[in-house]
């Protein structure tokens, strides 16, 4: 049998640790290639004795030579605390970044794949979300350089199929959430699930009106591996979840699934911060027959023991 040779940049991030060991589940010859800023050894772990399984580590603002056949493209930090850390590399790695990856693809034929963001949106004033909806960015705010470095890196890749007929995927993920999240990205799951562990005060911004859709980590990583595999798909596809939840609702229900005693505590809404953001998934479900299975409630039950072991191992202080 001959494995498809598969790079997974960005592969030691949450997303890609876990598109890394499906695909090897499936009998994928597996490059991780990462450069450890977001990502972390510990969520490779379990797959570095893989027969066919390969890290190498490497920033992908500088070109790499390899033979591939497919290639994804997630090297991006995606929580505001790692890519508002240092603006400028988040710009360089979503630009320069694709550049690179979309040369190797043209060099060696690959088909690439593209991890683009719900942020490509801003804050959105059509609601829910299309893909022709072209969206309502602030291109100086301080989450600019991930949404703007995420719409440059989409135009990238269009252009790279409109003038060298590369073939190209661009999937816009909504927000994820699994085992392997940072306990210390600041996103909203991770954020509350570990204050509700440690009994401190849930903190809410704004009045948690706000709303968010949730996707578990597993169906997003099956929505990408569809979307790679389809013959063609006309332009970006949203994947995450169409169920719709306000950040308060969020936070009374981990407070339920972990039995914490925490307060919530409502501070000042963050700049730029969408109002509503919830994804209108009907273009996955015609050309790739995807739509999302893992409710909230079972998702969270499959997530929190995750933080509970991770805490237990590594107690505050």
């Amino acid at each position: 049998m001959i494995r498809e040779r598969i790079l997974v940049a960005g592969g030691a991030g949450f997303i890609g640790s876990h598109l890394c060991e499906s695909l090897l589940r499936q009998g994928a010859d597996v490059l991780c290639l990462d450069n450890l800023f977001s990502g972390t050894r510990r969520n490779i772990l379990p797959l570095v004795e893989h027969p066919y399984f390969e890290f190498i580590r490497h920033d992908v603002t500088q070109p790499i030579l390899l033979e591939v056949d497919r290639i994804y493209n997630l090297a991006s930090p995606a929580a505001p605390v790692h890519y508002q850390y240092n603006p400028v590399k988040t710009v360089k790695t979503n630009v320069m970044g694709t550049l690179n990856l979309l040369g190797l693809a043209k060099r060696v034929g690959a088909r690439i794949l593209q991890a683009s963001t719900s942020e490509v949106y801003g804050d959105p004033l059509v609601h829910p979300q299309r893909e022709d909806y072209w969206g309502n960015v602030n291109p100086i705010g301080p989450r600019s350089c991930y949404d703007e470095g995420k719409r440059v890196a989409e135009s990238l890749m269009i252009n790279y199929r409109r003038q060298n007929g590369v073939d190209v995927r661009i999937a816009r993920i909504f927000n994820t959430y699994g085992p392997r999240m940072s306990e210390v990205d600041g996103r909203v799951v991770s954020n509350f699930v570990v204050q509700a562990l440690r009994e401190k005060p849930l903190t809410v911004y704004g009045d948690g009106s706000q709303t968010r859709s949730f996707c578990f980590v597993s169906d997003l990583v099956a929505g990408l591996e569809q979307l790679m595999d389809a013959d063609w798909v006309p332009g970006p596809v949203n994947l995450g979840s169409p169920r719709e939840c306000s950040i308060l609702s969020l936070a009374e229900l981990i407070l339920e699934l972990t039995g914490s005693k925490s307060e919530i505590q409502f501070g000042l809404i963050p700049v730029d911060d969408p109002v509503r953001r919830r994804p209108d998934i009907g273009r996955a479900e015609r050309h790739l027959d995807w739509e999302p299975f893992v409710g909230l409630r079972e998702g969270l039950q499959r997530t929190i023991p995750y933080y509970q072991e991770l805490l237990a191992r590594n107690p505050p202080g």
